[in-house]
């Protein structure tokens, strides 16, 4: 049950992390995957793809095939809207951090 209430938590921090990196620069799967991994998540390729395909839905995230090595990839790059979410998360964060630092 616990694990089950942390993952539901846990979501609303990697959607914040993939957009902040969408900002920075398109991204894809693998990486994130990565990327998410040095943060403490532990989230499979299979937990993620559906994340960044509803965020894509959601308006947040557009994305790119690029041929790779002769593979096509899919690129995520953050949009307008997401931008604005991003920015509203950010600050909901930071109150949140103040609030419960102690």
């Amino acid at each position: 049950m616990e694990e089950k209430i942390l993952r539901k938590l846990f979501l609303g921090f990697i959607q914040i992390h993939i957009l902040h990196h969408a900002k920075e620069h398109p991204i894809y799967g693998v990486w994130m995957v990565e990327e998410l991994k040095e943060h403490g998540y532990n989230i499979s390729a299979g937990t993620l793809y559906p994340i960044l395909h509803t965020m894509e839905s959601d308006g947040l995230l557009t994305k790119e095939n690029r041929n790779v090595g002769g593979k096509i990839r899919k690129y995520y790059s953050i949009t307008d809207q997401g931008e604005k979410v991003l920015v509203e998360a950010r600050n909901k964060a930071y109150e949140l951090f103040k609030e419960i630092k102690d």
